[in-house]
């Protein structure tokens, strides 16, 4: 041990060679008690930050208990290694994306076995090696040969800066930006590559009901960007109004646009509608575009989806609403997408607060239709049933359900009904289910991705490439602007593999979330040359137990993931059909309340916390600071109280071995002994449920604990040792080099690592009644102590409160009477006490929603017995607990349960 702490680079480095010449994390193939444990694998960017760290050492932590548990663990590690960063980066230092990338896993590499990550290293996979991207071909193929991937033109999110297209989940915040560069995104019309995972979209949303190991914000939002919404769809003629023809000559018929669906979530309201709305990119609106100046300005240079407040253009059509008859203009608007519901709405301005908006900008009439349900005792005074009146809805929309008025023989209905009504009265009516989940465009124009596995021929159209033609490599990287692919003629000119004749390669690459989409898969298999995964060895593993990562991937990731698992439960043999039974999303380490970014200029580089204090403080203060969901802040000083914790453990396991204590198996050794039993117990509940700083709280506290012992007494040697032996396992997950190290200073056989949790069966509500016993009567002593200034009490009586109290306050918990005072004094012996009785009793009723359980009279008076010596201890005085018929003064009317009272001789 150094002057300033224990030497914390010898020991770390001592025991990652140990471990790593023992293979001691080599998952076999083949266990009896699998389980999986996962942390979202990281770009390489080439260092870690402290959410790495925190994210790789909770998995880590877990993967380590469950160890000790007995369990088969199995604790990958990858590298998400495609991805556009890497290519621009290439571009910048006119280098290319492969040896970026692959210094950058070097690096990272490194600093994860630094750190003691137990990850099994054998199984380690990356993305950008030909080896595993040939199955993000071969699987594309499957999902083609499943009709689950299309190809068309679509609208796509374009970012000029990284020439490249966007998924809608790549499009951040009001402004429409760039996730990785927060560039301005723009619309492209462009041919995509499609994975249809709408086919999957009512399972998707379903199945997230019975994700019960998820975090309820990650469901909702799941449950959000799925967006289902139930309606009716139905049909509105849309004409030009005859006026228009007029205006066009003498004999022209009005152009006639036919039936053109809408979706709506109330058609109870249909009565009230007087509008009709396309969208910009509607059929007819672009065909109208096409003949009026003014509407094409609008769809070119005035439309804003993402604009404050809803805009349009006039048509010089009219629609005819189907349950009324009544003609109604048609506008062009730019709140209505193409890409939601059918493209066209009908406005109902009295019901809706986006159309009262607008129609109050297009001078469009506001009708109420739907009034509030009545009060009950208005609706029995009505008494003929009659609708209410119509609201006033000239300054906002009445938005809620209610009764029709104004509805024609709907009237008077409710919402509800009237909804099933109108749905089967109106002919071209039909329910329907709506989304807002689209299907996934794949495309990326750039270069550092998976090629998408397609021949372009003239004759034959897009073909895919044989599956023995697979991978279908990457060629050399050309440095120019746009795709690097579309440079590479060499590598873009082939032959169609049907008819032989000249092709051309598909030059998109696949989204990255292609990789991530199933490489959880490919570790119980990463060496496997004939399929991406062993199906059997896949069913024994997943899926997995505990999957650990940040929030931002609780919608792209792990929808894309579930959809890729469901998709091969049907066509490859899986027998589950989500990946992630748990899933732990943890919270960001941050600097005086803000994020840790470079661009803040507020990083702490984890490798100088490794350096200075060694990857235990780090691992160790990173556990204990907060439950690991949630954020919490970094401090220096924590750091350093962690260190010096670690400190003193070492100097209590030195003391021990060098100077073996040889005390009596007395009292406070039992009390010792409880406490051991109580760590072990409910630092083993905690670290199932993943609350890590409530574990090592524990640990810590026995460490505590011990200490006293020694600085009180003698220490009986199989009490200490058996506490030691405890600490360390419990300390083993998160501290795992010092653990070792003092492991084998008690001479233990074996890696701690390989070791047995320790074993105890204690009631913990009992425990923590009897913790909160003790250290509020320490507390109590201290304050009088401190208000009386008494410097060298020559005792301290502690005085347990009599068994009638026990018996009222029993009485007061279970009681929900009003009158509680009048409840206990129809006991006899506790209105047998008078005054007494009264005063408690009152006290009873005016804490009652505080009141809970304590130990009985017995339990607590031995609680307080075996817990005497850490107030003799602290205050140098012996201690007597008396029961309340043994004392006399003050001390025996304060003594309440849970609450002895005290009295100090001085």
């Amino acid at each position: 041990m150094s002057a300033e702490g224990y030497d914390h680079a010898a020991v770390e480095a001592r025991w990652q060679d140990a471990w790593d010449d023992a293979a001691v994390y080599r998952t076999p193939d083949d266990v009896d008690e699998p389980t999986y444990v996962l942390g979202m694998y990281p770009y390489p960017s080439g260092e870690l930050h402290m959410g790495h760290v925190r994210n790789y050492t909770i998995t880590d932590a877990y993967a380590r208990y469950r160890r000790l548990r007995g369990d088969d663990v199995l604790h990958p590690m990858g590298w998400d290694a495609f991805g556009l960063p890497a290519e621009n980066a290439a571009k910048e230092r006119d280098t290319n994306p492969r040896d970026w990338t692959f210094d950058c896993i070097e690096r990272m590499r490194e600093q994860m076995e630094s750190i003691g990550l137990g990850f099994d290293w054998d199984r380690e996979v990356t993305t950008c090696e030909p080896e595993y991207y040939r199955w993000n071909q071969w699987l594309f193929s499957r999902f083609h040969e499943e009709e689950l991937v299309d190809r068309r033109a679509a609208e796509v999110n374009w970012c000029p800066h990284c020439e490249t297209v966007l998924a809608d989940e790549q499009v951040e915040g009001e402004a429409e930006l760039c996730w990785r560069c927060d560039t301005p995104v723009e619309t492209r019309e462009l041919e995509q590559w499609f994975l249809e995972i709408t086919e999957y979209a009512d399972e998707l949303l379903e199945a997230i009901d019975d994700l019960e190991g998820w975090p309820n914000s990650v469901r909702q939002m799941q449950r959000n960007w799925i967006g289902r919404q139930y309606g009716t769809e139905l049909e509105f003629e849309v004409r030009e109004a005859p006026r228009a023809s007029n205006e066009r000559g003498e004999g022209s018929e009005p152009r006639e646009y036919g039936p053109v669906e809408a979706f709506t979530t109330r058609v109870d309201t249909i009565y009230g509608a007087t509008f009709f709305a396309l969208a910009p990119d509607h059929p007819i609106s672009e065909e109208l575009a096409a003949d009026d100046e003014e509407i094409r300005h609008f769809v070119e240079h005035e439309a804003d989806p993402e604009g404050d407040e809803p805009n349009g253009v006039a048509t010089d059509m009219t629609a005819t609403n189907p349950a009324t008859g009544e003609e109604i203009p048609v506008f062009v608007a730019d709140f209505v997408l193409s890409d939601v519901g059918t493209g066209a709405l009908m406005g109902v301005p009295g019901h809706d607060d986006r159309d009262h908006a607008f129609a109050e900008k297009m001078g469009v009439e506001i009708r109420p239709v739907i009034a509030p349900e009545p009060a009950a005792d208005d609706a029995e005074s009505a008494g003929d049933g009659s609708a209410p009146d119509a609201p006033d809805v000239s300054e906002s929309a009445f938005t809620d359900d209610g009764v029709l008025v104004d509805s024609g023989e709907y009237t008077g209905l409710d919402s509800e009904t009237a909804r099933e009504r109108l749905t089967a009265d109106i002919e071209s009516a039909e329910h329907s289910a709506q989304y807002q989940l689209r299907d996934w465009g794949i495309s990326r124009q750039r270069y550092w991705g998976t090629p998408i596995p397609v021949v372009h021929c003239e004759d034959c159209g897009s073909v895919l490439v044989p599956e023995n033609d697979l991978p279908v490599e990457l060629p050399e990287f050309v440095n120019t602007t746009g795709n690097p692919l579309d440079a590479a003629t060499e590598w873009k000119e082939t032959t169609c593999p049907d008819c032989g004749g000249p092709a051309e390669r598909e030059t998109d690459t696949m989204d990255t979330f292609v990789d991530s989409s199933w490489y959880f898969l490919r570790y119980v298999s990463p060496d496997l040359e004939d399929a991406p995964f062993d199906v059997d060895r896949a069913n024994d593993w997943l899926p997995v137990d505990q999957y650990v990562g940040g929030i931002e991937h609780a919608v792209m990731h792990l929808l894309y993931s579930r959809f890729f698992t469901k998709v091969l439960a049907d066509h490859e043999g899986l027998e589950f059909r989500e990946p992630f039974e748990n899933l732990l999303a943890q919270g960001m380490v941050q600097l005086e309340g803000s994020k840790m970014s470079k661009s803040k200029g507020n990083v702490v580089s984890p490798q100088r916390i490794v350096e200075e204090y060694g990857a235990d403080t780090a691992r160790l203060f990173m556990m204990q600071a907060a439950q690991p969901d949630k954020d919490f802040d970094w401090s220096e000083e924590g750091v350093r109280s962690t260190y010096a914790f670690l400190t003193r453990l070492t100097e209590t396991v030195s003391d021990f071995v060098s100077e073996p204590p040889s005390g009596d198996a007395n009292a406070v050794a039992s009390y010792v002994d409880g406490e051991i039993d109580a760590a072990v117990a409910i630092a083993g509940e905690e670290y199932e449920a993943l609350q890590f700083n409530r574990a090592l709280r524990e640990a810590k506290d026995l460490v505590r604990t011990l200490r006293q012992y020694a600085d009180y007494t003698d220490p009986h040697p199989d009490t200490f040792e058996r506490g030691l032996s405890a600490v360390l396992r419990l300390l083993a997950p998160v501290a795992p080099h010092l653990a070792e190290e003092l492991w084998e200073e008690l001479d233990r056989d074996g890696f701690v690592v390989d070791a047995d949790w320790p074993t105890a069966t204690v009631d913990r509500e009992g425990v923590e009644r009897r913790r909160r016993l003790v250290e509020n009567t320490r507390e109590d002593v201290r304050d009088i102590v401190d208000v009386a200034g008494i410097d060298e009490p020559e005792r301290i009586d502690v005085v347990v409160a009599p068994d009638w109290k026990y018996d009222a306050l029993e009485i007061a918990v279970e009681s929900d009477a009003d009158n509680l005072i009048g409840e206990l004094m129809g006991h006899d012996h506790i209105r047998e006490q008078g005054d007494a009785a009264a005063d408690y009793g009152q006290d009873l009723q005016a804490e009652r929603e505080a009141l809970r359980e304590t130990l009985g009279p017995d339990a607590e008076r031995e609680a307080l017995e075996a817990a005497a010596w850490l107030v003799e201890r602290e205050f140098d005085a012996p201690v007597r607990v008396l029961d309340a018929d043994e004392a006399d003064g003050s001390a025996v009317g304060d003594a309440e349960p849970g609450r002895p009272g005290i009295e100090i001789v001085e």
